[in-house]
Formats: C-alpha cells, structure tokens, sequence
C-alpha cells in the first residue's frame, strides 16, 4: 500500500515588525562669535558651546548654577535688549547671538580686615564708586539670581553692612551685574566685604561653633578622619546622602 510521502512545510515568513521612524531632532541655529552654528534646541548655552566643537578652557566651574564662572550675554533676534545669564542653566534660542565672559574686569580692594570698622567710612574708604550710583537698576535686571542689587547698593550708601550681606547673601560672584552698571561699581566685590564685616564683627557668636573648634584642636576628630580618607567614593556618597539634616 503506497503511502503519502511526508511533505515539509515551509513556515510562513513572518512581517516585520514596523519600526517607528526617530523623529528628527529639533534644532536652531545660533552665532558663536558670529559664526552660525546648528545645535539641539534643549540644549544649554554651554552644552550648545561644546556641541559646536568648541573646547571650554575656562568659565566652566561647577555646570550647576552655583560658581558664576559661566557669565553670559546674548541678544535675540529683533530685540535691542542685551541678556544676561549663566552658560551652564540657560537654555539656548533660535537666532541667539552671544558669547562667554568668564573673566569679569573689576578692581577689588586690598584690606585687613582686622582694621576695619563696620560702617559707611569703610565703604568710603574702599569703594567710594559705590556714591556715584544713580539708582538705574539695571545691576538688578542683569542679576541671574535674581537679587535686589541695587537695593543693597542703597544700603552700602546707609552703610547698612547687615542689610547688605542679608539681600546679597546668595549672590555668586558672576560679574554680570558690574558689566552693565553705568557707575562702574563692582557690585559683587561690595557684597564680599559686607560679608566680612558682618561676620567678623557684627554677627552672632556661636557657643557650639566655639565648642567644636576646641574639639578639632584637640583632635577629637582625628580617627574618624583617617577612616573617611581611606574610604571609597561609593560609600563617601552613601554616607553623605543619608547623613541627618536638620529641618
């Protein structure tokens, strides 16, 4: 009895699965030192920058928003108005035309702090520019961390060392304040010596400050540091994410 012969069947061909097509990176064009550049549009100043090609030696600190090392200007298209910001937390805009000012020029004065007075003489002496304001605002309006300067400009005049130091206290030393002040006051530098003065004389002294400086004197301390030294990044970090803070 003939039999049928086992035929192998060949498997279907199963499609394809459809692959979704990336969408097409948004991009804008800005000027780098006048020359046109085609960047990611979600990109920052500073990421644009180092897309471009170019190798940031300097005004590249902390990329956070915290060391003012990335001070920028730019202007937009249409628009007179020149913008202040950092490279590093400022987003960038079609047509942007801008450039980098890590290196602010601004005359700081040479004191020992030891000597000073906290009052309006020692402004006087050290920063008489700080008179020839004229109460503009446009240091204000430059601030990217958005601090009343002119205010504690007012208050240098009063020679109102605490008030100074209280609305300058988060200022990060940026310079874009003293680029566009018509005075030329070095806004920042005024700020660093109300601080001074405020803590070394005007300040509430701390007993526990005290106690624990008498500690690390007596190197109390000494142990747990060597442990930390010895220890591996990791765990640095784990210790310190977990560490207690006070609320």
């Amino acid at each position: 009895m003939a039999t049928k012969k086992a035929v192998k069947k060949t498997p279907k061909k199963q499609p394809k699965p459809k692959v979704k097509a990336k969408p097409e990176e948004k991009m804008f064009t800005i000027f780098i030192m006048g020359k046109a550049h085609n960047v990611p549009a979600d990109a920052t100043i500073m990421g644009a920058i180092e897309y471009a090609g170019y190798l940031i030696k300097r005004g590249a600190g902390c990329r956070e928003g915290f060391c003012g090392a990335c001070a920028t200007v730019y202007r937009l298209p249409g628009d007179y108005k020149i913008y202040p910001g950092l490279a590093c937390t400022t987003l960038v805009e079609d047509g942007m035309w801008l450039t980098q000012l890590p290196v602010i020029p601004g005359q700081k004065a040479i004191y020992d702090l030891g000597k000073l007075e906290p009052n309006v003489a020692t402004i006087q002496k050290l920063y008489p520019e700080v008179f020839r304001c004229v109460a503009c605002n446009t240091c204000t309006k430059a601030c990217p961390q958005d601090l009343e300067v002119m205010d504690y400009i007012q208050a240098a005049k009063r020679g109102d060392i605490e008030q100074v130091m209280d609305l300058s206290f988060d200022c990060i030393c940026c310079g874009l304040c003293a680029i566009r002040c018509p005075a030329e006051i070095v806004q920042y530098n005024v700020s660093l010596l109300a601080k001074r003065l405020y803590g070394k004389y005007l300040s509430k002294k701390s007993p526990e400050l005290k106690k624990r400086l008498k500690q690390v004197k007596a190197k109390k301390f000494d142990k747990e540091y060597k442990e930390m030294m010895s220890m591996k990044k990791d765990k640095l970090k784990k210790i310190y994410y977990e560490r207690d803070l006070e609320s």
